[in-house]
This record gives structure tokens, C-alpha cells and sequence, in this order.
């Protein structure tokens, strides 16, 4: 399956500026464990409520590693208790699976169609041995729409935020 395919899972009704929410799994998760997870996090979502009212939302995880949460705020905001549930689902994952979806200081790559991660402190190592580039395909975790999440969540680190924090060189 394409990449671009893996995202016409998200249900269209909800709007381009639907907030979103990406959670890295600190290591790659067993196709049984992918399933739970998806079955907890539609339970999660189909109930989510935001000061009483139904929480336009959707969450699955994506290519075994990822814990993605998409709320359409336009009719309804969230409040802090309902975004205090959705990290109450995330923490939850880390107990029962022993895992780390909170660490930001792992950057992970798409590399030979393999996803690899590396911390951020070798980052600029990996760019200047070569084994990284410009136009490396990074997971860019900090979008915060569901437009950016379909159009740039995969970008070449010179169109990421990482851009800036390392020396890219030409290669």
C-alpha cells in the first residue's frame, strides 16, 4: 500500500484544520498489539465527550509505530479534561504495552522503505557520515493539522522543523 493511501482512512467529514496529536512509539509494535491498540482507541474516540458533547474525532495507529489522535474542533472545543482523557489513553498504552509514546528527542527516518529511528543528539553525525541526508524522508511528529499530517507528516528534512537545528550540507 502507498503511503498516500494509508491516510484515506481518515474519515473526510472531519475538516483539513482538525487538530492532531502524533505519539512515537519507542519501538516498533507487534501486529496483535496494533489491533488492541486500534480496538482501545475506537472505543476512546466513539465516546469521547468534551464538556458533555460528543467529540468530533478519530485515532489509529499508523505503520506499527504511530498513535495518531485527529479532533475536529470547529463545532466543538476542547476542553482541558478532554484532552487530559485522550493522554490518559496514551499513558495507558505505555503501562500495558511497555512502551514510551512521549519521548521528542527520537527523530525516526524513512530509510530504504524502513523505518529507522535515531535520537536527536546523532542526527547531525548520521547527515555528515552520509547515512542521512536533505532530502532523507523524516516523520515530521509536529504537525498540528490534518492537512499537515496528510501533506507533510513525510518530508525530506529540509522541509521540516530539523532543518534549522543541523547542518545539512548538499548530499
Amino acid at each position: 500500500m502507498e503511503i498516500r493511501d494509508l491516510f484515506s482512512v481518515i474519515p473526510a467529514e472531519l475538516a483539513d484544520n482538525s487538530s492532531v496529536w502524533i505519539f512515537q512509539s519507542s519501538r516498533p509494535l507487534g501486529d496483535k498489539e496494533v489491533v488492541e491498540m486500534n480496538d482501545q482507541l475506537h472505543h476512546f474516540y466513539s465516546q469521547w465527550k468534551s464538556h458533555g458533547d460528543p467529540v468530533k474525532g478519530w485515532a489509529q495507529v499508523f505503520f506499527n509505530r504511530y498513535v495518531v489522535i485527529i479532533a475536529d474542533e470547529n463545532t466543538i472545543k476542547l476542553g482541558g479534561c478532554s484532552k487530559d482523557d485522550s493522554m490518559r489513553v496514551i499513558k495507558s498504552f505505555e503501562r500495558q504495552y511497555q512502551i514510551t509514546l512521549f519521548d521528542r528527542l527520537s527523530i525516526t527516518f524513512l530509510i530504504k522503505d524502513k523505518i529507522e529511528m535515531l535520537p536527536l543528539n546523532q542526527v547531525q553525525y548520521a547527515i555528515d557520515k552520509g547515512f542521512i541526508s536533505k532530502d532523507t524522508l523524516m516523520f515530521n511528529n509536529l504537525v498540528a493539522t490534518k492537512k499537515e499530517f496528510v501533506e507533510k507528516w513525510l518530508s525530506p528534512i529540509s522541509e521540516t522543523w530539523l532543518a534549522g537545528r543541523v547542518l545539512l550540507g548538499v548530499g
